[in-house]
């Protein structure tokens, strides 16, 4: 690999990095936002069953298939971050081989 063609590469990845951190904060935002309404909803669902008289111990089991769509969207947000998260860190270990390409060449 050719030292031109090198940092390209580095440049190209270094653009790839910042806009996948400004995603991954965009998609950290919206995990701790389902996180909050899924908690405030689970909530409000067992305040509701406890005032209807459910049995006290069917009430989590019952909020949460009542609440399943929420907890879904909040798992779905979680895992979306994680998985960016890990693309971030393959970003970020393609840049640091391509910086020891580049002190490679720097040697010969």
């Amino acid at each position: 690999m050719e030292l031109i063609q090198v940092t390209k590469e580095m440049y190209a990845t270094a653009k790839r990095i910042d806009k996948a951190t400004r995603t991954i904060y965009t998609l950290a935002l919206a995990k701790a936002e389902t996180e909050k309404i899924y908690r405030i909803e689970l909530a409000k669902e067992m305040i509701k069953l406890r005032e209807s008289g459910v049995q006290a111990t069917l009430i989590p089991d019952i909020s949460r298939g009542n609440t399943a769509f929420l907890r879904f969207e909040r798992d779905l947000a979680r895992d979306t971050y994680n998985s960016a998260n890990a693309s971030l860190k393959g970003l970020q270990t393609e840049a640091s081989l391509l910086q020891t390409i580049s002190k490679y060449h720097e040697v010969l």
